[in-house]
C-alpha cells in the first residue's frame, strides 16, 4: 500500500492538470488582443481598449494603487485621460509572452504614451487567462 499511494497521488495529479486544454494559438491571440487594445486606444476609444480586460470584479490593477474590478479600472482610465489630447498615441513594446499554465500566460513589455505635453514611459506586467473561451488580462501592473 505504501508504493501505490506515491503512484495514486501522481495519476491524481496529472489528470486535474489535463482538464483544460492547451490553446496552440494563445500566444497569437494574445498579441492580438494587445494590437487591438492599441488601436482603440489611439483611436480615442478607451471603452474599446478595456475590451482587452476581464469584465469582472475581480480584475486587478495595479499603477499608482491597487484598484479592483473592469468598473473602477474604466473610471481610472476616464479619470486619468479625460480627453484625447490626453490619450496622446501608444506604443507597446512586447518583451516577452510566458506561459504558466494552460489557460495562464504572463506578459511583460513596456508601453509608450506620445504626448503634446510630454511622453510617458515605462513598463507593465499582465496577466492573461482565457475566460469564456476569450484571452483577457485578469491582472495588470503598470508603472
Amino acid at each position: 500500500m505504501k508504493r501505490l499511494l506515491p503512484l495514486l497521488i501522481l495519476t491524481i495529479s496529472c489528470n486535474s492538470q489535463q482538464k483544460t486544454a492547451d490553446d496552440p494559438q494563445a500566444e497569437e491571440k494574445i498579441r492580438a488582443v494587445l494590437a487591438a487594445q492599441q488601436a482603440a486606444w489611439n483611436e480615442g476609444s478607451i471603452n474599446a481598449f478595456m475590451e482587452g480586460y476581464w469584465k469582472s470584479d475581480s480584475l486587478q490593477f495595479i499603477g499608482s494603487g491597487i484598484r479592483k474590478g473592469w468598473q473602477a479600472t474604466l473610471e481610472g482610465y476616464k479619470k486619468s485621460y479625460p480627453t484625447r489630447e490626453a490619450m496622446g498615441t501608444l506604443d507597446f513594446e512586447i518583451w516577452q509572452v510566458s506561459k504558466i499554465s494552460a489557460d495562464a500566460y504572463l506578459v511583460t513589455g513596456k508601453y509608450t504614451l506620445h504626448r503634446i505635453n510630454g511622453e510617458l514611459t515605462g513598463p507593465f506586467t499582465l496577466i492573461f487567462r482565457k475566460k469564456n473561451g476569450e484571452w483577457v488580462a485578469v491582472y495588470d501592473h503598470t508603472c
